[in-house]
């Protein structure tokens, strides 16, 4: 069976293992950058043999070079979010299909098929802006919808209480960046307690930035829900992790969230400890599955994670050549 295929079959630790050690050493032949990075600050590869040992590649490499198999055809370019002053990461992906394949995958891992949803998305920012890997699984999820309904709202209050009326009944995901989700629930009080509110991104500079207790006191309040969700996803990375409630993040089984220690980016932090949050995303084949975040996060229990924040505008450790 494919590489490809394998991983959306993992089921036990082992599994995982096996692959993501069999996607290492195939991105560390095919990857150059990654290669490169790799033989910086690990001196014998073959002695690798625990996915917790793999170097894990900064992020900001995502800005200052194309991490992309050697020979591969880009099929799509997404960039990251940002403002005019800002680099934006490009994420080079070679085959879309297995970018569909993932985030559907890992949506009917937590929920079940977009199909038997109406999907509703306030991303202002994300539309504005163009390339995002976010709005182009959204619109899957809109075009996978068997729900007329299912589209891209605005605050249009006689709009959105007309749908309220007309979904009462239905299974409903409202996704929304944050600071959008937040204007909304100024606009007017809003019973959404059937419906799923799932918050993702940030504020974006639009507002002051709010810890996600807080954020979602506000919101379960203003919408009349017992939980807000959120989805946790990046530029860099195919797949997406959900927290249900509480903030508490797991992953699908062919991804990891590994806490590095803060003075120690090669050690692992203890559980319950924060620390930076390396990612580990086997459907990143042919871009870089090893991934060392600016994010920071603890395991509060095994495969369980709280996102804290992120790191400030701090270089990245363990190496400083970002462009080779």
């Amino acid at each position: 069976m494919r590489l490809s295929k394998r991983i959306f079959n993992i089921s036990n630790e082992d599994e995982f293992n096996s692959i993501a050690l069999e996607v290492f050493d195939f991105q560390y032949k095919n990857i150059t950058v990654y290669k490169k990075y790799v033989d910086l600050v690990k001196s014998q590869t073959k002695s690798i043999n625990d996915y917790k040992e793999i170097p894990f590649l900064p992020i900001d490499f995502f800005k200052s070079n194309h991490i992309i198999a050697d020979n591969s055809k880009i099929e799509k370019t997404f960039l990251s979010s940002g403002t005019s002053n800002t680099i934006r990461s490009k994420h080079l992906v070679k085959d879309l299909k297995l970018y569909e394949q993932t985030f559907s995958a890992g949506y009917k891992h937590f929920y079940s098929d977009p199909k038997e949803w109406t999907i509703l998305a306030l991303l202002p920012s994300y539309l504005d802006q163009g390339d995002s890997s976010l709005i182009y699984m959204v619109n899957n999820f809109i075009k996978k919808s068997e729900n007329p309904e299912s589209n891209y709202i605005n605050y249009d209050l006689d709009v959105l209480k007309n749908l309220i009326l007309k979904l009462k009944n239905k299974n409903v995901l409202l996704i929304g960046v944050s600071y959008a989700l937040l204007e909304l629930s100024e606009l007017d009080s809003f019973n959404l307690e059937n419906w799923v509110i799932m918050e993702t991104g940030g504020m974006k500079g639009r507002r002051k930035e709010m810890v996600r207790q807080e954020l979602h006191q506000q919101l379960k309040k203003a919408f009349n829900v017992d939980a807000i969700h959120s989805e946790y996803g990046m530029t860099e990375l195919l797949s997406q992790a959900y927290s249900k409630k509480n903030g508490i993040f797991k992953t699908p089984p062919w991804m990891k969230f590994i806490i590095r220690d803060f003075e120690d980016p090669y050690s692992l932090a203890k559980i319950n400890s924060s620390g930076g949050i390396n990612i580990i995303d086997l459907a990143n084949i042919y871009s870089c599955s090893f991934i060392e975040t600016q994010d920071i996060g603890k395991e509060v229990e095994k495969d369980s994670f709280e996102i804290l924040g992120r790191f400030d505008q701090s270089e990245v450790r363990g190496c400083n050549l970002l462009s080779f």
